[in-house]
């Protein structure tokens, strides 16, 4: 990283009592994430990030289900095969996900150092960089975040699935944005 460029804190403030991640990950020298203890469960974890842009670090920001669906599109626009590859890895990995039960269950999967993890499976991917706003390694790091978070608010959740099953099938863009932004109807 530039050295001029000074790493930011990744602390916050809620209610007059101050947060501090339980785990970073560093991520391409332009992602930091922050996972945080949630407040809907014991082992809820609660995700932040900051990112790098024209040498300056953005605030800390909350990522959303939309934010990682846009950059999927973008980049699927571009290589639908290789994408469906990827969102099938993703199915398979949501697959594997429990709801943690335990402290130790909790930073042991966040010990497994996520960004590291997959890291041929990210090499493969890096021409996909160069399109739409974040990463391959960051969007895969918060992929798996999101599942395990989803997963630790309520074992039987499967919306993240659901938005994996249509892109993987090329649903229409409504559906796919109504999913990712749970807005959708019963």
């Amino acid at each position: 990283m530039n050295e001029s460029i000074r790493e930011p804190n990744m602390f916050f403030n809620r209610l007059g009592e101050r947060h501090e991640p339980i785990k970073v990950f560093r991520i391409n020298c332009k992602f930091i994430i922050g996972v945080y203890q949630g407040t809907i469960t014991d082992y809820d974890i609660l995700i932040k990030y900051r990112q790098l842009d024209n040498k300056k670090w953005s605030r800390l920001r909350t990522p959303k289900h939309i934010h990682w669906t846009v950059d999927i599109l973008i980049k699927m626009y571009n290589d639908r095969v290789s994408l469906k590859t990827f969102v099938e890895f993703l199915e398979q990995q949501w697959e594997r996900v429990v709801q943690h039960t335990s402290q130790d269950e909790r930073i042991d999967f966040l010990e497994r150092s996520l960004e590291q993890e997959d890291q041929g499976f990210i090499n493969q991917y890096q021409e996909f960089n160069s399109h739409g706003e974040y990463s391959i390694k960051f969007l895969l790091v918060l992929a798996k975040l999101l599942m395990q978070q989803e997963k630790n608010n309520l074992s039987r959740a499967f919306m993240f699935k659901n938005l994996l099953k249509k892109l993987k099938s090329g649903e229409d863009l409504f559906s796919i944005l109504s999913i990712a932004t749970h807005n959708t109807r019963k």
